[in-house]
């Protein structure tokens, strides 16, 4: 019979709204908000929180890639974030934004990560304090990561296309009517342009939000494992690769096991379902 964790593996990267409500003007912590809804942070904040928008500052405005690691140091200076930083992701949808923001800066290597458990909605749902002031801070001198960490963290089209040859783990996070091919988007979304609906072959269905409580925690490690170790065949021994539609859903799958579980084989396709239904001669998949 299998055994399951009792507590996360990284308990450290989750801050609860009750410890950081008393830590707001703690030096060395910059809490940092990221939103699919890129207005909701001038409707109200947490106190300090500095505002990071996962198109303008985190996307390069020409290739369908990330910012330069000359870009990641001007954001970071500018936000008043040095690498000794720990820096609290938070925001709307479960956190899943604030995931793909905590994610982009893992690429760049920085180190002192951390998710507000529950996120925008558990903060307000307490009634704990909101503001419109935007804060400045003293800008600082971030130096310029020597790399991004693609390797390790990060899936392209080849290696998931290997992985799903190989029948090695491939999770898809993205809603059921997206895995079956029933629909192209999000539920409730535009179409956003692909031309085919399906799956990777081989990838295993597990939406991104059941891994969260409905008040956007996460659910207890126990559970998290039989989802995740039960359901989608993925273990330490084995290499895993998460999608969705442009890499953000799948962000947050890749927090779970990487900083919930403790899995050091994760890798994101942030590709995902925008490359692989447009690839000319991509193999999709439309069962259940």
């Amino acid at each position: 019979m299998a055994t399951y964790p009792t507590q996360y593996a990284h308990p450290e990267a989750l801050v609860e709204t009750d410890w950081l409500e008393k830590h707001l003007k703690d030096d060395g912590i910059r809490i940092v908000e990221s939103n699919e809804d890129v207005l909701l942070y001038d409707t109200g904040h947490i106190p300090g929180a500095v505002h990071i928008d996962w198109r303008a500052d985190l996307q390069d405005p020409l290739i369908r890639d990330y910012i330069s690691p000359e870009k990641f140091a001007e954001l970071c200076s500018r936000n008043g974030i040095s690498p000794d930083t720990t820096c609290i992701f938070y925001g709307d949808k479960a956190n899943w934004w604030a995931c793909y923001a905590l994610w982009a800066f893992r690429l760049f290597g920085h180190e002192k990560v951390k998710i507000l458990n529950g996120g925008r909605d558990k903060w307000k749902a307490e009634g704990r304090p909101m503001t419109r002031e935007v804060p400045k801070y003293a800008e600082t001198n971030y130096p310029v990561p020597k790399k991004r960490f693609d390797k390790e963290i990060r899936a392209f089209f080849d290696e998931a296309l290997a992985q799903s040859k190989s029948g090695k783990p491939l999770v898809d996070v993205r809603s059921p009517g997206e895995y079956r091919g029933e629909i192209t988007h999000m539920p409730e979304y535009p179409q956003e342009g692909v031309l085919r609906g399906g799956h990777v072959p081989g990838a295993k269905s597990m939406p991104w939000k059941t891994a969260t409580n409905d008040d956007a925690t996460f659910k207890p490690a126990s559970e998290l494992a039989k989802i995740y170790f039960d359901q989608c065949g993925v273990g330490p021994e084995r290499d895993t690769i998460v999608y969705c539609r442009i890499g953000e859903r799948s962000s947050h799958t890749w927090f779970v096991l990487t900083y919930l579980l403790g899995l050091n084989n994760v890798r994101n396709y942030d590709g995902s379902w925008t490359e692989w239904g447009n690839k000319v001669g991509a193999p999709i998949e439309k069962s259940a």
